[in-house]
């Protein structure tokens, strides 16, 4: 707006007035919430799951990593010294991970398709939804959100971090998870190759005790860390982005906008589903040992799967849908900068994503049923729009959010998708030493526990309002 033209309804004094105004109803709110959160939560929490915990295999494993301390740094295996069929094998697995390995989108679909082909990959799944929030956050400093409270070199520079920290995970993650499926395809353990990826030698025998007791949790527990780990200097305590992402005033501004939080969006019948409907779909999802997700993707993007391509999911047909987003179970990242709560959140993400019955089917038909663009507008579309024609134009989120529970068309906060708003990041050469140090990384192998509070959705709707607070309050256009 010109400032030549504006009103005294819409002068800074007068929007700053009315904010103040609005102030006591935000606190009620955000109070109100907290009874929301307790009995959304209770409901998600009906029908616990078996992780399948083995302490005896976690045990057999910290006795197998304090081995390998002892024994010191094993060499990287040269090409020379591989067999003409893992060499060739190898090499097919290098490349299927740059493919895979080209944006966020493309990463977080190879992760789905790597659950659907083998839902004993619990640590993919878990993946997928994480890097769904990766992609959200992305666009998010490109969005509504964030347009007046952060400059453009800023955005650009927490774009790198959150991307860099993405990219990376799948690098090192990926050939793993590629490594298992051809081992499985061939009934032989592949897992010799893992140093022929720079594997760290931390994830050896979490694999080898996977390939004989399929134990689930140990290895999600196992790849939570080592992936935290593998980030830890390359990202997270790099001084490049300590000094201009992790250290600055606006990477702060995350958490006190509520942007650093991690939301699972659960697939649930619609207010008003037919009953059979929606007792149909829940027996689909019951009688089959494979997550719903597989049964919803299509033909065309299984057949792509296998020779290594993204995984394009098909929406779900029938009584599905008919079934929306009603609600999200998440977390709160409460302290980004330290190894150990990162690693602590992720279990406690994964025993909430699949020791919760409720969590893990509705996660499920969410990820099968809408294809990741990065736009929070795929979760919450009452609230969000990825066309920035349709978005809310009004300085005043605030007073929006605060009136009403969802925002009509043409009045939604804009949340654009991912590659419509960031391009591909050249980035510099990646260090390739061994995290495995000493025994501090057998600190965090524990069984996950499940959360008491899972549901996050006024939470993250209150994230919503503090952001739109925020921004009534700098915008001086």
């Amino acid at each position: 707006m010109d400032r030549s033209s504006r009103t005294d309804e819409t002068s800074p004094a007068h929007r700053i007035t009315r904010f103040m105004h609005r102030w006591p109803d935000a606190i009620r709110l955000m109070i109100t919430s907290q009874t929301a959160a307790f009995s959304g939560s209770s409901q998600l929490r009906e029908a616990p799951a078996s992780l399948g915990w083995s302490e005896s295999a976690a045990r057999t494993v910290i006795a197998e990593i304090e081995d390998l301390l002892r024994r010191g740094l094993t060499p990287r295996p040269s090409a020379e010294a591989l067999s003409a069929e893992d060499l060739q094998l190898a090499e097919s697995i290098a490349d299927e991970t740059r493919q895979a390995g080209i944006s966020n989108i493309t990463r977080t679909a190879a992760y789905l398709a790597c659950y659907e082909a083998c839902p004993e990959l619990h640590w993919a799944f878990l993946a997928h939804m994480v890097s769904r929030n990766a992609g959200y956050n992305m666009t998010d400093l490109q969005g509504s959100r964030l347009e007046e409270a952060m400059e453009p070199e800023a955005k650009r520079l927490n774009y790198r971090f959150l991307e860099r920290g993405n990219a990376l995970i799948f690098q090192d993650a990926y050939p793993q998870l590629l490594l298992y499926r051809k081992s499985r395809e061939r009934g032989a353990s592949l897992f010799h190759l893992l140093p022929y990826f720079h594997v760290s030698r931390f994830m050896s025998p979490f694999w080898e005790r996977f390939w004989i007791d399929r134990g689930s949790a140990l290895l999600t527990v196992g790849l939570i860390i080592n992936e935290q780990n593998y980030i830890e200097k390359r990202v997270i305590q790099h001084p490049y982005f300590q000094k201009y992402v992790t250290g600055t005033a606006g990477f702060h501004l995350f958490s006190l906008m509520g942007l650093n939080q991690i939301v699972f969006p659960l697939l649930e019948p619609a207010e008003g589903m037919d009953a059979s409907s929606a007792l149909l779909v829940e027996e689909r999802a019951a009688s089959s040992e494979a997550p719903l997700a597989a049964d919803a993707a299509s033909g065309a993007a299984r057949d792509a799967e296998e020779e290594g391509a993204a995984c394009t999911n098909a929406p779900l047909d029938g009584p599905a849908a008919d079934w929306k987003v009603r609600r999200l179970a998440g977390r709160t990242v409460s302290d980004f900068g330290s190894l150990a709560a990162r690693i602590a959140l992720g279990k406690s993400l994964y025993a909430m994503l699949m020791g919760y019955r409720a969590v893990r089917s509705g996660a499920e038909r969410f990820a099968a049923s809408v294809p990741h663009s990065g736009s929070r507008a795929d979760y919450w579309p009452d609230l969000f729009t990825a066309n920035l024609e349709e978005a809310l134009t009004t300085p005043t989120q605030a007073s929006a959010l605060l009136d009403m529970e969802t925002l009509p068309p043409g009045e939604r906060l804009y949340s654009p998708k991912l590659l419509s708003v960031w391009g591909d990041t050249p980035y510099e050469p990646i260090s390739r030493e061994d995290w495995l140090k000493d025994l501090r990384a057998l600190d965090g192998i524990s069984a996950p526990k499940r959360p008491f509070l899972c549901d996050i959705s006024c939470k993250h709707r209150n994230g919503l309002l503090k952001t739109a607070l925020v921004h009534d309050a700098v915008d001086e256009r």
